[in-house]
This record gives C-alpha cells, structure tokens and sequence, in this order.
C-alpha cells in the first residue's frame, strides 16, 4: 500500500502550506485503481513511436485488458505474423491504423497470421525508466 499525501501538487511551486497540515494516510492499491480484471490484464512496454498521436511514447507502460470488448478503433496489442504491435484496429476496413501521420495503415492480407491478444486500457508515462522492464 502506499501512503497519499492529499494535496494539490501545482508545477510552479511559489509558496505552499506545509503538506503536514492535513497529511492523510489513505490505503491505495494500484491494481484496484487501474487494473479492472487481474486474471485478465498483462502489462508490456511500448516500444517505437507510431502511436505517439494517441498518447503512447516509446517506454510506456501498457496496461492490456483481454477481457475488454474490441470495438473499432479501439487501441490494441496483436501478434501480426510473429511481430507484437500496438495500433487501432478499424474493423470495417480491416486495417490496423497507427497513430502518426508519417505511417499508412496496413491492410490485413489473406495469409496473414493476426492474433488480437488484448486492448489498452492504460498507459502509463514513466519519466524515470525501469531498469528490470529494459526492452
């Protein structure tokens, strides 16, 4: 569990009434918080910078849902031809779109070995990377 200090935390720190003052204790478990099926999420890294447009970086953190419906447009991780991916799945067209403008979307092909293995559901900014989650 971690301890929560209940105050706002402004970026331009001027002046502040010490976080003493009300210091709170709160119970908070990061798997209840983002995590709504455990024995269906797995967590991947990001890795590239295709999906920049939807707020994924390189060295994100990937919360994927197996059991989230996939719905068009929906941001997934797939296995397409023995390469793990992360892009949007446009059911109707049966493309995979990236989120850069720079890259065009590619057409499911007719032979193509194409697994969904979940949607993100999460990502999560590390601004200090992990060192035992490397790629």
């Amino acid at each position: 569990m971690l301890k929560v200090v209940s105050i706002k935390a402004q970026a331009g720190l001027v002046g502040f009434e010490s976080p003493a003052k009300e210091y709170t204790e709160l119970g908070l478990d990061l798997d209840a918080l983002l995590i709504d099926k455990p024995s269906a999420t797995f967590i991947a890294l990001a890795q590239g910078h295709s999906m920049v447009r939807d707020g994924i970086f390189d060295g994100d953190l990937l919360i994927i849902s197996r059991a989230e419906p996939i719905t068009d447009m929906c941001i997934c991780v797939a296995n397409l031809n023995g390469v793990f991916i992360c892009k949007r799945v446009d059911k109707r067209n049966r493309c995979l779109v990236a989120g850069s403008d720079d890259i065009a979307p590619y057409f499911l092909k007719e032979g193509d070995d194409f697994q969904i293995e979940g949607v993100v559901i999460r990502s999560i900014r590390l601004h200090k990377p992990l060192a035992h989650l490397v790629c």
